[in-house]
């Protein structure tokens, strides 16, 4: 598991494309953790595995991954939030995020709102619309944050200035993809409902 509190921000050296997997190397240069191969490191929130750490550190992901990630949409020169796998010492100061995206989002917009500070406002897509709820916990592209405001199909996030020097979200546009993870509780609890019959597969558990 994650906790959600980026530890470095990466870049995208090589894609190389297989027939049955592709391989990203992604150089963690200045990364104070160095990964070993076999280690688990959340990419932009995705759990992926290191396979090698030679340089750059590799990983291979598999058609599922690219296609239910924003992962298979990044290229050469990316910018990918890094962050090693929570160990029993690890302070848990974001929320417990497993790396297992629910959905991709769309940004609806991202920037400084005057007096309020800055917004990231997303549209979410997929079962993850059904377990946002006003002060619980999201993971936007692997980082911890706060649901400020969820209405009207937006979900919104405020960004402190640590968030925005320490990870890729101050770069987002609108139009980029995002990945989402909703919170592991919300979900338990939903899957929990489905299998007692009390919503069915789909429903919104807060309905």
């Amino acid at each position: 598991m994650f906790t959600g509190l980026i530890q470095h921000v990466g870049t995208i050296r090589a894609r190389i494309g297989g027939t049955e997997s592709t391989r990203f190397e992604i150089d963690a240069e200045g990364w104070s953790h160095q990964p070993e191969p076999g280690a688990s490191i959340a990419v932009n929130g995705c759990c992926l595995t290191v396979v090698s750490a030679d340089g750059c550190l590799a990983f291979d992901m598999v058609p599922i991954t690219l296609e239910r990630t924003t992962l298979g949409g990044l290229d050469i020169g990316s910018k990918v939030n890094l962050e090693h796998a929570a160990t029993p010492e690890t302070l848990l100061g974001g929320h417990i995020v497993q790396g297992h995206v629910d959905g991709i989002g769309t940004v609806e917009s991202n920037g400084s709102d005057g007096s309020d500070g800055w917004k990231l406002v997303i549209r979410p897509s997929g079962r993850v619309t059904g377990y946002l709820v006003e002060k619980g916990s999201i993971a936007i592209e692997g980082v911890s944050l706060t649901i400020a405001g969820c209405s009207g199909g937006l979900l919104e996030v405020a960004l402190i200035p640590e968030t925005l020097s320490r990870t890729t979200l101050g770069s987002l546009e609108a139009g980029d993809q995002v990945n989402l993870e909703a919170d592991c509780l919300a979900k338990m609890v939903g899957a929990l409902l489905e299998q007692r019959g009390l919503i069915s597969p789909g429903d919104d558990p807060e309905s």
